[in-house]
């Protein structure tokens, strides 16, 4: 029996010789042996001799024969599937001239899986080069374009597909093929070789220019195809290369091409590039599908873009899409974050009527949004949303929620959240002890805030030092002096350093008036190594001062003076000013000591302007003129100011009238009053004494007076009146210090006017001359004046008529 090959894979038919007591089963390999062979050792057009029994079975060469035998013959395909079986003759056939095989004398054509086979063979056998286009030339039928797409799909070699491809341009038959290109680009695409793809893109651009520009290539989808590919592969700027270039040819590029162009530039964080994208996409008129709307929406409310984002969430509902979470999740969360709040619950309510189900991410968004904006109460409706829906709160909504409520004071609220905290299992961050801690420290709440410290502090949580500051500041507020200590010490012992804590508390025992406690928190800093500032130093020792604990305050001056820390001047008059309110002799010793301590230059002053001439060495006015000129006014002009007030109270409690007098003038000559005495012509002349002290406003009124006296007496100008400008504290004293030696004063609200006639006449009496001239007059001057006035003839010959001498004269003498 025969069996002869058929079939569009062979250029020749064969026969074979086969046992006919052979299994029919073992006939397609036997096949199969020998085809091997033979395609191996033969051209397709020739038959080897040197298998005999082909050779006796069929002619061979270019020369046609025609054979008939009554033997059977079968006819079997590539696989050895029996395609016909009988008595007949057997011929060769010529490749590109025979497109059939003769079944005895019937005519049988060649199927395209046939040819599709006989193509994928050789190309899979040679691969590639010369020896490949050889046997594909030397085909018993010529192909077609749909065999050569057909073939590339089936080839799983690149290399190979591109080699069939090449040799097929080259064809006379071939014309352009979608399909065969996108099979080739998607199998570029697989083996990841871009740079082929690239050029196989740029071949296919060429020949579209090279052909007529109304040929089919131009709705190609295979351009897209390569964009996709390359975008995918995050190909950026090849990617848009051939994207403009296929833009530029007038091609059509569909929705899916924009799409994974705009996904790209949003993946390499540029969104302005996709959204040039997407207005080309608008441009060409191409129609939006799901995905481009979900990519734009987010990505223009990200961006800040949030009209449009909503007027394309508008169009995308017109159009019948349905919108998905994420579109709704991101309208809401930008426009949450930009303070759109009503817009943002308009598209969360929105989000429900669509049957969709917020994601925990929504509500995250949604119940950050309120309660940055401070809408606590509409949060926490969102929060118990949120764990109806079955979502489980996150850390950080925890920690947000329970913060905001303890920084808005509705710690019953915060503190609740916070126990919930917990029993969810969640670990505090020290940021949430922190603030409940702070604002329970600050409503004054202590037993809270020290639960609170303690619970963090088993946690291994470490305060931070508002934490601290806050818990002691609540301490000692509540002086709680021995647990205030015990926190400074452990913030010690963590590192904090803690002088500055430590004096804020002192502080607070001051400003509180605690001085006790002070003093005691002080001896704690000392025994503890913790140092405070001279300042505060100083705050503690006029403290002190004010509430008469002279000899605590003893020991904070030495300190204070120890530390190389200036006393001023203020800070020695006020000295000075608690010495003149004493009235007890051990106190005032304290005092003395205290001034003497303070070796400030005022208390050499002081104790020299109590001394003799003859120790001075000087006279009084001479020694406070010195004294005035080493004070530099420009920057103690106040202080000086409160020193003479003090001094001249000093003075004039201890009788020193005359050294009073002399400050008094000295301070004058310096302008430390400079609008006290206004001199109004012929009109008025006026004292201004209402920023002075008791004693100071009565050695300006003597010797203001004097000076009136002297000018009115010696010049002969008598001004129509003089006023006393004292005020309503000081008038009182003045008045009775003048009416003791029958001035002609009339005492108003706040001045003390006099006629100027009537004081001229005044200032003739005897009294008033020795008030003017000496000192403030005793009980019994003011007695012996008042028997003058009943006896004048056992007064003594008045002084005061005769005039005083010149100026002139007395410069000369």
């Amino acid at each position: 029996m025969y069996y002869r090959r058929a079939g569009s894979k062979l250029s020749n038919l064969y026969l074979l010789r086969v046992n006919p007591y052979q299994p029919s089963s073992s006939i397609p390999r036997i096949h199969r042996v020998i085809y091997d062979e033979m395609e191996t050792q033969f051209q397709f057009s020739q038959i080897s001799m040197r298998n005999s029994f082909l050779s006796r079975a069929f002619c061979s060469g270019n020369k046609r024969t025609t054979e008939w035998t009554e033997q059977n013959i079968v006819y079997l395909d590539e696989t050895g599937d029996v395609i016909f079986s009988g008595k007949g003759g057997v011929r060769s056939v010529e490749p590109g001239v025979d497109d059939h095989v003769m079944v005895g004398g019937l005519k049988k054509t060649f199927s395209n899986d046939s040819a599709i086979t006989k193509i994928v063979e050789i190309v899979k056998r040679w691969k590639w080069g010369p020896e490949m286009e050889t046997q594909l030339d030397k085909l018993y039928f010529v192909p077609n374009m749909s065999h050569i797409n057909q073939a590339v799909k089936e080839i799983g070699d690149t290399d190979a597909s591109l080699s069939l491809f090449r040799w097929a341009k080259r064809q006379s038959w071939y014309s352009p093929m979608d399909e065969m290109y996108s099979s080739l680009f998607d199998r570029l695409n697989q083996s990841r070789d871009y740079e082929g793809l690239q050029s196989l893109f740029d071949e296919m651009v060429r020949d579209k220019k090279d052909d007529d520009p109304n040929d089919e290539i131009s709705s190609f989808t295979a351009y897209n195809r390569v964009i996709q590919h390359l975008a995918k592969a995050e190909k950026l700027e090849v990617s848009f290369c051939c994207f403009k270039k296929i833009q530029d040819s007038g091609c059509k590029i569909d929705t899916q091409t924009y799409n994974s162009l705009i996904t790209l530039f949003l993946t390499k964080g540029l969104p302005y590039k996709a959204f040039e994208i997407y207005e080309m996409m608008e441009e060409a008129k191409c129609s939006l599908d799901v995905a481009t709307y979900g990519l734009m929406i987010p990505s223009l409310a990200k961006s800040g873009r949030l009209d449009a984002a909503f007027k394309l969430f508008q169009v995308m509902k017109e159009k019948g899409f349905r919108p998905s979470c994420s579109i709704f999740s991101s309208l809401i969360d930008s426009m949450g974050k930009a303070g759109r709040l009503d817009m943002s619950m308009k598209v969360y309510m929105e989000m429900q009527g669509f049957g969709l189900r917020p994601a925990s991410a929504t509500y995250v968004s949604l119940i950050e949004s309120f309660v940055k904006a401070g809408k606590l109460e509409t949060a926490l409706k969102l929060w118990d949303e949120m764990k109806k829906s079955g979502f489980r709160p996150n850390y950080g909504l925890y920690t947000m929620i329970t913060e905001s409520h303890a920084k808005s004071g509705k710690l019953e609220t915060a503190m609740s959240v916070f126990s919930d905290m917990e029993k969810a299992g969640f670990l505090p961050t020290p940021s949430t002890y922190s603030c409940l801690l702070e604002m329970n420290a600050s409503s004054g709440q202590v037993d809270s805030a020290m639960k609170l410290y303690t619970s963090m502090t088993k946690a291994g949580l470490r305060p931070g030092l508002s934490t601290y500051t806050s818990l002691l500041t609540v301490l000692a507020n509540k002086k709680l002096v021995d647990v205030a200590a015990k926190i400074l010490l452990e913030m010690k012992a963590v590192g904090f350093a803690v002088d500055i804590s430590a004096s804020d508390v002192l502080m607070i025992y001051i400003k509180d008036g605690a001085v006790d406690l002070a003093l005691r928190w002080l001896r704690f800093m000392g025994s503890s190594g913790i140092r405070t500032n001279n300042f505060i130093i100083r705050q503690l020792f006029e403290s002190c001062m004010k509430n008469g604990m002279y000899e605590s305050a003893k020991p904070l001056l030495d300190t204070y003076v120890n530390a190389s820390a200036k006393v001023d001047l203020i800070l020695y008059t006020s000295i000075l000013a608690h010495l003149i309110r004493c009235q007890d002799e051990q106190n005032e010793r304290h005092l003395m000591s205290i001034l003497s301590s303070t070796n400030h230059k005022a208390h050499s002053f002081m104790c020299g302007l109590f001394t003799g001439p003859e120790q001075r060495k000087k006279p009084v006015l001479s020694f406070v003129r010195e004294f005035f000129q080493e004070i530099d006014f420009e920057l103690e002009e106040g202080a000086a100011r409160y020193f003479v007030n003090v001094l001249l109270n000093y003075l004039v409690l201890m009788g020193q009238i005359n050294r009073a007098r002399c400050v008094w003038k000295v301070s004058y000559e310096n302008k430390l009053l400079p609008k006290a005495i206004v001199f109004d012509q012929h009109i008025a002349w006026s004292l201004d004494v209402r920023s002075l002290s008791v004693g100071a406003a009565l050695i300006a009124v003597v010797h203001t007076l004097h000076r009136f006296r002297k000018r009115m007496l010696y010049y002969g100008v008598v001004p129509r009146r003089i006023k006393l400008v004292t005020g309503p504290t000081l008038k009182i004293v003045i008045a009775q210090v003048l009416s003791s030696v029958e001035s002609p004063f009339e005492v108003s609200k706040v001045v003390l006017r006099a006629p100027g006639d009537s004081v001229l006449e005044w200032f003739k009496k005897p009294i008033v001359q020795q008030f003017l001239l000496n000192e403030i007059p005793s009980r019994s001057d003011i007695l012996m004046h008042k028997l003058n006035m009943l006896f004048p003839s056992s007064a003594p010959e008045i002084r005061s008529l005769s005039p005083p001498k010149p100026l002139v004269m007395v410069k000369d003498m």
